[in-house]
């Protein structure tokens, strides 16, 4: 019986190295379902427990007679003939269970410290209210809502994912991943520009409308470091890979100011900004726009002008010079109401590096392509 015992620590000992389970929280559990077999017996003593020894493999029950304050009086070998019959035939039926619950319980406290943290994923399934996509150890919910609208999700296909939530279920952890959530492009940002990994260039607030385009408004902790020019990367070479991770969704990087006239003005971006009328009572800015600037600044829906709103916190109208000159206050000068659907985030960013030229271009083909 020895040698069968010892064989079964050096498996069990093997169990625990292979799967990464603590050795004795492995004989803790055994230890547990041994016990619960054993009371299970007609002549099983009222108070018992059992003790594992790990190294001859000796499996003994001890039974115990308590005083009223719960203390050991008495103690006695209570193992029947057959315990070792009952061992295994126990160790059997809940050695699996256990190491998957063992494991499960590791994997959402793995997860659960990654929460709004960015993974890697593939697309293994696509129904109509959400996809999965394999993470690694374990797959991922990603959600209709949290999807990019018309983006087609391939079978095989790898995207990058925001992790929202990680759920406890009794089927392990279940992780909840977003592609529309704004810390995403923020996080996207923080990989490709090492500036802001560094911490010399910040990304100060974040505005986004999923699939369509993307404000930040950044900022540098470094003289020596221009913060657009950084996240913008060599003719746009980083931004562009942001972009394409995104599908081609639009990013506008502006210059932070603590100023709100320069702020909105740089929101507005590509359009140029006349003259901004503030209202700090109201939180309402007034912005006064050239005739042939008034569609740039306004957007495709009104775009522009909403976004830059939540980029600032400010409430925006824009109007052109001949409506202000006219008096003109019908509001095809869009009115965008910052409170609307706010989603700005603040985090932390690296430095930047660019050339006012690199953004400047930039600026020019984003006029053209608004024009």
């Amino acid at each position: 019986m020895a040698g069968k015992n010892m064989e079964f620590m050096e498996a069990l000992q093997q169990l625990a190295r292979d799967q990464s389970i603590d050795e004795s929280e492995l004989l803790q559990a055994l230890a547990d379902a041994l016990l619960a077999a054993y009371k299970r017996r007609m002549d099983s003593a009222e108070d018992a427990e059992v003790e594992i020894n790990t190294e001859t493999g000796d499996i003994r029950v001890w039974g115990l007679e308590l005083d009223l304050d719960g203390n050991v009086i008495r103690e006695w070998d209570a193992t029947p003939d057959d315990f070792g019959r009952i061992a295994a035939q126990t160790a059997k039926q809940v050695l699996m269970q256990l190491v998957r619950d063992i494991q499960r319980r590791q994997m959402y406290e793995e997860f659960a410290k990654r929460e709004g943290d960015i993974v890697s994923g593939t697309v293994q399934q696509t129904a109509d209210r959400y996809t999965l996509l394999d993470i690694g150890r374990v797959e991922a919910l990603l959600p209709q809502a949290e999807q990019i609208a018309f983006e087609r999700l391939e079978h095989g296909s790898r995207i990058k994912v925001y992790i929202v939530e990680v759920r406890k279920t009794n089927k392990g952890p279940q992780i909840v991943v977003s592609r529309t959530h704004p810390a995403l492009v923020a996080k996207l940002f923080e990989i490709e520009v090492p500036e802001i990994a560094e911490g010399r260039v910040e990304i100060k607030a974040l505005a986004r409308e999923p699939g369509h385009r993307t404000k930040i408004a950044v900022a540098s902790n470094d003289q020596m470091v221009d913060p657009v020019g950084a996240c913008v990367g060599q003719r746009g070479t980083r931004v562009r890979n942001v972009t394409n991770e995104l599908r081609s969704e639009r990013i506008d990087v502006v210059p932070f100011s603590e100023d709100p006239v320069e702020f909105i003005q740089a929101a507005l971006q590509p359009a140029r900004v006349r003259e901004v009328r503030l209202d700090e009572e109201t939180g309402r800015a007034t912005v006064i726009v050239h005739d042939q600037q008034l569609s740039l600044a306004i957007g495709k829906e009104g775009q522009n002008a909403r976004l830059a709103a939540r980029l600032t916190g400010w409430s925006i109208d824009i109007r052109s010079e001949s409506q202000e000159a006219d008096g003109d206050v019908e509001l095809e000068d869009i009115e965008t109401d910052a409170t609307d659907e706010i989603v700005v985030e603040t985090i932390d960013v690296v430095e930047i590096e660019v050339t006012d030229d690199t953004a400047t271009a930039d600026e020019a083909q984003t006029e053209e392509a608004e024009a």
